[in-house]
């Protein structure tokens, strides 16, 4: 692992890796690669063409578009002159996207004209008939068709000079499962020291193929695919829409070293047929226990459970994901990360953050709305610090269950029933009983029966946390999610109380 003090902004980035690793590939995707070399060049042509077009530094660049080397290219292009990316998902339905637009005050759109069967320029007219409608949007390019001038090479160098890590780096948006969606801002220095301060614990090491599954839009595959690479100087394995059987090709061909994601998306790769009869022996131990073989695979709890949030730019929290914790440590998140400070606050115990990694603030929000006045920054997410500095999560500060006077943490039970060999997911809330009391209620994805999950589960819980009401589906996409790839708490809600039993 190197040691060497990590660049703090993208332009000083780029010239570490063409330094350091000129040749190595940087992107590879099923039918194509880009060496980092070459990712430096791309980008700096696609930077001299938005400079042409008038893209300035401060600028809010918005990148609507699929994971692949052309979203790369063009979001590297706009960071290293200064503009601030604001990556938009794909998921968006059309007045989602305008809330988001004008929320990040977007100037310049970049967007894809069509994908998986959506034309979003008629998304954009049918939400943006005026300027009106988004007073801060000055131009919109499809990346099929980029501005066409580029400016002198030395006006972009220049401005590549002038990025300074305080600099903001990008919005992202993210939502609670109960919330509208918050423009998280990130500079370049906290967004790159946090990258960095979380690479030791992920096993991310120069040369490393990283796979991971997350869109580029969402925090999981900017920060911790993307940047990520760029940081540790490790090659990243990407696709724009994962199917397992193509998934499995491309893991293969690269021989993939590292398998990262939400512990769902590799139990789902793991149960597709032509899993059994693929060779990733070249998967290091650091890798989501699904796709590992079973000898290998650790005991649930076993590694930390990285712990993080969009406003800390992915993980602040873990313990190295190739060992083992200590027995009394199973199950935690491991302990912070440098540059964050971790204080549990009031009675009820929740996390708040402070350091220099973190989000510089929220769009559309004052300082004092966002952060405390000593710079601690309310989490919302409840949990403890032991003796020995783990962090151990217990639920949501709002999603807590009274359930006859007793506290029940959804996560806690989602834990216990995740555990259960037969259940790929699973997703707890709470739902209106009998004389309006709370009631303990569980969507579960298994084949097994509700009997059979509930008989395993009594084992790890006490029995007021057990779900008193629920429901098994086979099917992953019956479970309602929001465009940020949270679970949408309030339909599943109205699902548990119309559909569960």
């Amino acid at each position: 692992m190197t040691t060497e003090r990590p660049s703090e902004t993208i332009p000083a980035l780029l010239v570490q890796r063409r330094g350091d690793d000129a040749d190595r590939r940087a992107l590879v995707t099923a039918d194509e690669a880009i060496t980092f070399a070459e990712l430096d060049d791309a980008s700096a042509s696609a930077a001299a063409r938005l400079v042409a077009a008038g893209v300035v530094k401060g600028d809010r660049v918005g990148l609507l578009a699929p994971n692949g080397i052309e979203w790369a290219v063009t979001a590297l292009a706009a960071l290293r002159i200064g503009a601030v990316l604001v990556p938009l998902s794909t998921l968006l339905r059309p007045p989602e996207l305008l809330a988001q637009i004008t929320g990040a005050a977007i100037t310049h759109l970049i967007t894809v004209p069509e994908f998986r069967n959506r034309r979003y320029l008629d998304d954009l007219v049918s939400v943006i008939p005026d300027r009106a409608a988004a007073p801060s949007l000055r131009a919109i390019w499809t990346t099929g068709t980029p501005p066409e001038a580029a400016a002198p090479a030395d006006l972009v160098r220049a401005m590549e000079d002038r990025v300074r890590p305080a600099d903001d780096l990008c919005v992202l948006f993210t939502s609670g499962s109960r919330g509208a969606p918050k423009g998280i801002i990130h500079t370049h220095g906290g967004a790159l020291r946090a990258t960095a301060a979380g690479l030791e614990a992920r096993c991310v090491r120069p040369g490393e193929r990283l796979y991971i599954p997350m869109p580029f839009f969402w925090t999981g595959g900017f920060s911790g695919g993307l940047v990520t690479a760029l940081v540790a100087g490790a090659t990243l394995l990407t696709e724009a829409e994962p199917e397992p059987s193509r998934t499995l090709d491309l893991l293969k061909r690269e021989r993939v070293t590292l398998f990262r994601g939400w512990p769902d998306q590799a139990a789902r790769l793991a149960a597709h047929p032509a899993f059994a009869e693929a060779d990733l022996s070249s998967l290091t131990d650091a890798s989501l226990g699904a796709v590992l073989p079973a000898s290998r695979r650790p005991a649930p709890g076993a590694r930390a459970n990285l712990f993080g949030m969009t406003e800390s730019f992915g993980p602040y929290c873990g313990d190295r994901l190739d060992t083992d914790m200590p027995p009394d440590k199973h199950g935690s998140c491991g302990r912070p990360f440098p540059g964050v400070e971790v204080r549990i606050a009031g009675e009820q115990g929740e996390i708040w953050l402070r350091g220099p990694n973190l989000l510089r603030g929220i769009c559309g929000r004052h300082r004092s709305d966002v952060f405390t006045p000593d710079g601690w920054y309310r989490t919302g997410d409840l949990g403890r610090i032991d003796d020995d500095g783990y962090l151990w999560y217990a639920g949501r500060l709002d999603d807590m269950v009274k359930v006859k006077g007793a506290t029940v943490y959804p996560s806690e039970v989602e834990a216990a029933l995740r555990a259960v060999d037969a259940v790929r997911q699973a997703y707890v809330t709470d739902v209106p009983g009998a004389g309006g009391r709370a009631e303990v209620a569980a969507m579960v994805v298994s084949d097994a029966s509700v009997e059979a999950i509930s008989a395993a589960v009594r084992e790890r819980l006490s029995a007021f946390k057990l779900p008193t009401v629920w429901l098994v589906t086979q099917d992953p996409a019956a479970v309602p999610m929001l465009a940020t790839g949270k679970v949408d708490k309030p339909a599943l809600q109205h699902l548990l109380r119309t559909s569960g039993h």
